[in-house]
């Protein structure tokens, strides 16, 4: 039987002007069965919208276990957040087909992905086009390290925005704006809402997303989707997480 697609869905909701929350668990942070209650958690709230799965590292071997767990213990989509060619799992709904188009590694904007190309179609995994956008953040990130690739500066949203517009010319579904894992600042909203302004394809937001306040204004400034991950770290990260749902849920409803 043909899997559903992730990205009409996703398209649907946001031709609704339904904003979405997603969450991120990177496999070096939780153990499987951690990550599946934390999951599991997330769906009972009705207001997340979707788990990613990966990394900017990934020391573990149990990646395909990690993925196995999530699967088990939610309906909402599993989407795979490669960190490289790797990360991948037959037990997906989708992967974010991402190319870091900030930087100018020709690593992260192709040559992964032409390693990635047989496996995926062998799985069957549903690759979703995505333009990777690392925005400076006042830290240097896992993602900015691993990546080797310089941020794009954070006071210029229009060098963020041709790049996404760019990205929509070439043919890429969504845009992901992303200030890095536990990120000191998040992407700002007069960026945001610059990138927003030139393109007509999905805005995901995440990085430096911690509280209602900032998730509210992330969404206003025209983010279709916002990401946290680094929160359900912190004590107290699972009621956090419970009040951004919240809040995107009412967001949703306006």
């Amino acid at each position: 039987m043909r899997r559903k697609s992730v990205f009409e869905s996703i398209r649907k909701q946001v031709e609704k002007g339904r904003r979405q929350y997603w969450i991120l668990l990177d496999p070096d942070d939780f153990s499987p069965r951690v990550a599946g209650r934390i999951a599991a958690a997330a769906e009972r709230t009705g207001g997340v919208d979707a788990v990613l799965i990966g990394g900017s590292l990934l020391r573990t071997n149990l990646f395909d276990t990690f993925v196995t767990m999530i699967k088990h213990k939610v309906s909402i989509p599993v989407i795979l957040f490669p960190g490289d060619a790797t990360q991948l799992s037959e037990r997906a709904d989708a992967l974010l087909y991402l190319s870091l188009i900030s930087g100018r590694n020709p690593e992260k904007l192709i040559g992964e992905h032409v390693k990635a190309a047989p496996i995926i179609r062998k799985l069957g995994i549903e690759p979703i086009a995505t333009a990777y956008m690392l925005i400076e953040s006042g830290a240097v990130t896992s993602v900015e390290f691993m990546s080797n690739t310089r941020p794009l500066p954070r006071t210029k949203p229009d060098i963020a925005a041709a790049h996404a517009l760019a990205a929509q010319y070439m043919g890429m579904k969504m845009v992901y704006l992303e200030a890095g894992s536990g990120a000191p600042q998040p992407v700002p909203c007069d960026m945001i809402r610059k990138v927003k302004s030139y393109i007509d394809i999905p805005l995901i937001v995440g990085g430096g997303i911690r509280d209602v306040q900032t998730a509210r204004g992330i969404l206003a400034a025209g983010a279709d989707i916002i990401v946290t991950g680094n929160l359900l770290q912190k004590k107290g990260g699972i009621d956090r997480m419970k009040e951004i749902a919240k809040a995107v849920r009412k967001f949703k409803n306006k």
